[in-house]
């Protein structure tokens, strides 16, 4: 529920800096809550550009009583092992290594480290398609709990 409301809060802001959303966490911690924003844009992300969107987030996030509760921002570059959540970040990192871990199991398995070959629509639902060390297996999205890079995978594919 907060990550959505902060989601639709903090867009437009870091959209409006010519940086994208890649993603919001929001975890309980022993000292209240941690909301952790992940922000990219062409040619990397610099401390000064965290910081700044890190302050104006703050104030929106305040004003808007958005957090879960006391908590702690962290706005930072989402890194090498980037996370995939939106329908585009899987379709731009196709043919890049990627681990995935499932709500449910699937063929015996939760956890999936591979090449990402393809973002599908099959039968009304979103597919991934993942190359796993020559295995391929169809990943119905809406049981995808945590999808990131794996830098490196790709390599053993080619």
């Amino acid at each position: 529920m907060y990550r959505e409301k902060i989601l639709k809060l903090v867009e437009p802001v870091v959209e409006s800096e010519d940086m994208e959303l890649i993603d919001v966490e929001c975890l309980k911690m022993k000292s209240g809550w941690l909301v952790r924003i992940y922000i990219d844009k062409e040619g990397g992300i610099t401390l000064d550009n965290c910081s700044e969107i890190s302050n104006e987030i703050c104030d929106l996030l305040d004003i808007h009583e958005a957090s879960p509760g006391l908590y702690t921002l962290e706005v930072s570059s989402p890194g090498l092992n980037r996370p995939l959540v939106r329908e585009k970040d899987f379709i731009k990192y196709r043919g890049h290594g990627i681990k995935v871990k499932l709500r449910d199991v699937l063929d015996g398995k939760r956890n999936f480290r591979g090449k990402l070959v393809d973002l599908l629509e099959e039968d009304g639902r979103k597919v991934l398609v993942i190359d796993e060390e020559g295995k391929m297996y169809r990943i119905p999205k809406e049981i995808v709990v945590k999808a990131n890079l794996e830098c490196g995978i790709e390599k053993a594919y080619e």
